[in-house]
């Protein structure tokens, strides 16, 4: 079942039991679909990564405005973010936990052989890539300086 087909299946509900927060998150993840199977350049389909991508990048898109609203005082639209990002995470796979993505990473840095923080392109590199949808690149990009750093 594709992301698309999962987001319509959750939005009949969410419209008989009349829940804004969760319309509001999967119409947002709707139309980056939409958008995104009609770019230029687009086959009409996405793959399973591009699905994850996109959610990844609304995900993202919403924690900043999230960051922005908190330091404006602005707890009525942070709220709304944060709901926004409670629904479209359950589309995402499984996220790492803080001490497993430090464990892979230091397994990472091993393979690399990384010693310093001039190493850290190629850590993130390799990182960015195994790691895709199960951690976000600010956060493993914080555990590899972390870890590159001592």
């Amino acid at each position: 079942m594709s992301l698309e087909e999962k987001v319509m299946a959750d939005m009949k509900p969410a419209m008989l039991s009349k829940n804004e927060k969760a319309l509001r998150g999967l119409r947002a993840i709707k139309a980056a679909i939409i958008l995104a199977k009609t770019a230029e350049g687009a086959k009409g389909v996405l793959s399973e990564q591009d699905e994850v991508k996109l959610l990844q990048k609304l995900i993202k898109q919403r924690k900043d405005s999230l960051e922005i609203y908190q330091q404006q005082n602005r707890s009525d639209l942070a709220q709304k973010e944060q709901e926004e990002i409670a629904v479209i995470e359950k589309f995402l796979p499984g996220q790492l936990g803080p001490e497993e993505l430090k464990a892979i990473i230091t397994k990472i840095i091993a393979e690399v052989g990384a010693t310093s923080m001039a190493d850290i392109g190629k850590v993130m590199g390799v990182a960015t890539k195994q790691l895709s949808g199960q951690a976000d690149g600010k956060s493993i990009n914080a555990v590899a300086r972390e870890l590159l750093s001592k």
